[in-house]
């Protein structure tokens, strides 16, 4: 059966609904050929790249099938980073929005005391990183009795990042009657074997890709010298003069020092890494996905969770050592049916790594000549004035969804000995109120958050700023976006 819009999947009026304010419309061939699939519980074999919306494609038919009324979670994701772990986390909870899912992401970085918290109270989904779900496991923290669904999202980079023994035994720990989805951009030997020992006779899905996506992305090196890439860069950016770029660095300390020499150009960049404040990183990523900055100076493992479908050109500072990383980088542009660009810089030194990616890719990387000096001259005008223009901030997909939502903030909690129901029973019962128009409770020891929806939150911060709750009168503004 041919999808050509998610309302042909059967799904329920709140996911629907969800999906049309998101502004879901045409499924890809991945949740074309997934959700069907997971729809029927059948364990699954995905081979797709980056940027094909397999995040759509497994969430989607996991928030369907979630039991709102059943406290513990019900599926488990594994991504390789923390970056990753938040942006399927924020998926799941848009997604999921109108139908009250909670979706709660832990990882290395991230106090535990506070995810603790959370995994005590209702949670559907959790999202996290091997090392740190085999720390809740451990500690007895995650609930795994309820686990119905395990994604294992990314499996080739958890395998390059060296997880696959955590994987396994975060597998062993779980429910056997479950649906197991392994998603990867490439399918190594060690991940065909984990897939063959840990699934029920699979259903494989490869998306096909015309040469790893050279039909999208045009692909090219320019072969340099250490001492004259960096010029080379400032070229490349000029003649390309992109919407949007991001620059991939080998380590930190490179990205550090690219970074602050574009940032002495007036490029306003920006930089993420492992190096950085788990806060900095996710706000480094949010910013760059909202357009505030244009260029964006990274590692591999902190770009992870740069879900951006309008990446105009990437480019490989550093040529990456393994094939397979090559493809997870270039995958970042020339998604979601757009042209993309992706540039490589390599030294002679480095051309048996270039001859390995051509191998691995299956088509030779356009070489070029570098720039004449009265072209890049030539240039330099629309460039800087592209630069010096303000940014074009653009809105989120979360954005569109939270248009009629606020959060409010109580200051009350668990030390008060309040519960979700005594907010519901509350809230509900106000004048022009149902149980519909409140979204996600969290409540920590000495605060309480709850989303307010259809645009009742305006009316709902006055009334309770008199009415009690449980016989307490407690104090209610409107809420931060994070907490």
């Amino acid at each position: 059966m041919i999808h050509n819009n998610f309302s042909s999947f059967s799904l329920s009026d709140d996911i629907q609904k969800a999906l049309c304010v998101l502004d879901y419309k045409i499924p890809t061939e991945v949740q074309e050929r997934v959700i069907p699939q997971a729809l029927e519980k059948k364990d699954l074999i995905v081979k797709a790249k980056t940027g094909s919306g397999k995040t759509a494609a497994y969430a989607i038919p996991i928030c369907e099938m979630i039991d709102w009324l059943e406290n513990k979670p019900q599926a488990l994701i594994l991504t390789p980073t923390r970056e990753l772990a938040v942006q399927v986390k924020e998926d799941f909870t848009n997604i999921g929005r109108f139908k009250r899912i909670k979706a709660a992401a832990i990882y290395g970085g991230h106090p535990i005391s506070i995810e603790k918290t959370e995994l005590k109270q209702k949670t559907h989904v959790a999202v996290g990183t091997p090392g740190r779900v085999m720390d809740h496991i451990r500690k007895g923290t995650l609930p795994l009795s309820q686990i119905s669904c395990l994604v294992i999202d990314e499996a080739d980079r958890m395998l390059d990042m060296g997880f696959i023994d955590q994987v396994e035994e975060i597998i062993n720990e779980l429910p056997k009657d479950r649906v197991t989805m392994l998603f990867s951009a490439t399918m190594p030997q060690k991940i065909k074997e984990l897939s063959l020992s840990e699934h029920k006779a699979p259903v494989q899905i490869d998306i096909h890709e015309d040469s790893n996506g050279a039909a999208d992305i045009d692909h090219s090196l320019f072969l340099t010298t250490e001492e004259e890439k960096f010029e080379l860069l400032t070229d490349i950016t000029i003649m390309e003069n992109p919407d949007s770029c991001i620059i991939f660095c080998s380590t930190k300390d490179r990205v550090d020092l690219v970074w602050e020499r574009l940032k002495q150009m007036d490029y306003r960049p920006q930089k993420l890494h492992g190096g950085m404040e788990q806060a900095d990183r996710i706000s480094a990523i949010k910013r760059f996905k909202r357009g505030q900055y244009r260029y964006l100076v990274a590692t591999d493992v902190a770009a992870r969770g740069i879900d951006v479908d309008d990446i105009s050109l990437v480019i490989n500072y550093d040529i990456p050592l393994e094939a397979e990383t090559y493809v997870h980088r270039t995958g970042r542009t020339g998604r979601a049916g757009r042209k993309g660009n992706a540039v490589s810089l390599a030294t002679s030194s480095q051309a048996r790594f270039v001859r390995q990616i051509e191998e691995f890719i299956g088509f030779p990387i356009r070489e070029r000549a570098g720039y004449e000096k009265e072209e890049v001259s030539q240039a330099r005008h629309n460039f800087d004035k592209k630069l010096k223009a303000a940014p074009e901030i653009k809105q989120l997909k979360s954005d569109q969804l939270n248009n009629g939502i606020m959060k409010l903030r109580f200051n009350g909690g668990k030390k008060k000995k309040l519960r979700a129901t005594n907010f519901v029973g509350v809230l509900s019962n106000l004048e022009n109120m149902s149980a519909e128009d409140i979204g996600i409770i969290t409540i920590q020891d000495t605060l309480t958050y709850v989303e307010i929806l259809n645009g009742k939150g305006p009316m709902v911060l006055e009334t309770m700023s008199h009415t009690p709750i449980n016989g307490k009168q407690l104090k209610v503004t409107k809420a931060l976006d994070k907490y």
